[in-house]
């Protein structure tokens, strides 16, 4: 182990001095990089602070060098020697393992420093692995997203960060997982954080969600609250459904005409983007007993990609009748069925 001297993190701070702790903290500051092993150390210091508000004495109520331990190490898998073919949490809680493993450290606390790694960005499953797993997800929240900095001491944060400066950790920490993500796919299933992470770097569609994944695995199953729908089969059906939804009152039918995040031009400078924003601009439109007049004038297909262009005729939104020539570009969904991505009535 190294016998270098303490660094502040032990002189000034309260964390356990021990040689384990700073062999582990000297470990972190070789292997991350610094944005990181500041915000492991920030991680531990909140959790200290969540434990003193809940009562909880250190040595006492919960295994103090461990909480460190985990909070050090809790993204090792973002380093070189971490980045294996597991999620960055996984493959994070492997390699502190054999760390821990290769000191010393006894098997009952290392399952804790695995689970309390592995499990950090888990919602609901963390705080019910024990105290220190708890913990550390506590502490790493809070530094991350903020929870709970309204139970931190009173000028704790400025400290801290004084002490140990943000550098912009939040988007520079997102963009280390997306890295090792867009290298290795394989570590960033569609179901976890890394998936989340990068599907917002990929074009849409290219990294699947939740719905994607349902709709491709071969059984046919449909949304119960739209079993009676029909899907667009063909980019000329999507017109012929619009103008059947506009007349049904069919929010949902209509929306569902739309990717989540498609662009809809619903009067000439009002540019919407995403379902939240289609979903009012159709309700607008009902409420208005707006109808709409749909004639083909031309279509481009390529692939599972279609542009579209009708002559359109729009009724009851004012005094007169909105007449229009639509450009319209579709594309088609891992279901087969055909949607907008751009919709836009007065491109031309």
């Amino acid at each position: 182990m190294t016998t270098d001297a303490p660094p502040p993190t032990f002189d000034q701070l309260g964390a356990p001095d021990t040689p384990l702790a700073r062999d582990t903290y000297a470990h972190a500051a070789r292997s991350i990089p610094v944005f990181i092993l500041n915000h492991s150390v920030r991680s531990y210091i909140y959790a200290g602070a969540h434990a003193q508000n809940q009562g909880l004495r250190p040595d006492t109520d919960y295994d103090d060098e461990l909480l460190f331990l985990s909070c050090v190490l809790h993204d090792i898998g973002l380093s070189e020697q971490g980045n294996g073919d597991q999620r960055f949490e996984v493959d994070g809680a492997d390699t502190a393992a054999v760390f821990l493993r290769e000191r010393g450290v006894d098997e009952a606390r290392i399952a804790v420093a695995w689970d309390a790694i592995a499990l950090h960005t888990s919602d609901g499953i963390a705080p019910r692995k024990g105290t220190v797993v708890a913990l550390t997800q506590l502490g790493i929240g809070t530094d991350i997203l903020g929870v709970g900095r309204e139970n931190l001491p009173a000028g704790l944060a400025d400290d801290t960060h004084a002490r140990f400066p943000r550098l912009d950790l939040a988007y520079a920490l997102s963009d280390a997982i997306v890295v090792q993500a867009e290298t290795k796919p394989h570590k960033a299933s569609p179901m976890t954080f890394p998936g989340t992470l990068l599907r917002h770097h990929l074009p849409h569609g290219a990294h699947p969600d939740w719905y994607d994944l349902i709709a491709g695995a071969g059984w046919g199953d449909r949304p119960v609250s739209a079993a009676a729908r029909r899907r667009a089969e063909t980019p000329e059906q999507v017109g012929t459904l619009f103008m059947e939804y506009l007349a049904a009152g069919d929010v949902e039918g209509l929306v569902s005409l739309y990717e989540p995040h498609a662009h809809f031009v619903p009067t000439p400078g009002n540019h919407l983007v995403g379902t939240d924003a289609i979903r009012a601009a159709m309700h607008q439109m009902i409420a208005a007993g707006a109808r709409l007049e749909l004639r083909l004038r031309d279509i481009r297909v390529v692939d599972d990609v279609a542009l579209v262009s009708n002559h359109a005729t729009l009724t009851g939104v004012g005094p007169e009748p909105v007449i229009s020539t639509t450009t319209e570009i579709l594309r088609r969904q891992p279901d087969g069925g055909w949607v907008h991505v751009v919709d836009d009535p007065f491109f031309s």
